[in-house]
């Protein structure tokens, strides 16, 4: 989604559950993506699952696209994620980078479909919630928002 992701992700999560008969209160853990990805949706994800996290009293997991991307394939896959313009993003040694054009090679995964991702971080965060302690999702960007600041001025407060 472009847009509309925090008045679209409750209501899909509600009709998530009910596809599987269940309730946030059967939840003892929560995974989320934290990126790359969409500057806001991946804010809202994230802000969305702590939120959920400290309410419903679970750990929340983050998992990024690339581990998501990578489960089931022998360690050292080339995994890319799409980024905006023709660009892909590309796990290195020293961490996440963008590379110039998409992948005409070859060399790496095919993209996988949403839902596909979706079971990946599900089960990442599964089994990372069997081990210890956790700390919380933070979004994984690789290079700055697009967005510029308010040109506005901030509204007078009034005393009184």
């Amino acid at each position: 989604m472009t847009r509309g992701q925090a008045e679209r992700l409750m209501p899909m999560l509600e009709a998530m559950l009910a596809r599987g008969s269940v309730g946030w209160r059967d939840l003892s853990a929560l995974g989320v993506g934290v990126g790359p990805g969409n500057f806001t949706g991946i804010r809202v994800a994230v802000a969305a699952a702590r939120g959920l996290g400290l309410g419903l009293g679970v750990p929340v997991i983050g998992v990024n696209g690339f581990e998501a991307r990578a489960l089931g394939h022998p360690p050292g896959t080339a995994v890319c994620v799409p980024a905006p313009r023709g660009q892909i993003y590309l796990m290195g040694a020293s961490g996440p980078f963008m590379a110039a054009a998409e992948d005409q090679t070859g060399r790496f995964l095919p993209q996988p479909e949403t839902a596909d991702l979706v079971r990946a971080i599900a089960r990442i965060a599964a089994a990372r919630h069997q081990g210890d302690g956790h700390a919380p999702p933070v979004p994984l960007y690789v290079r700055a928002a697009d967005a510029a600041p308010a040109r506005d001025l901030p509204p007078v407060m009034l005393d009184g």
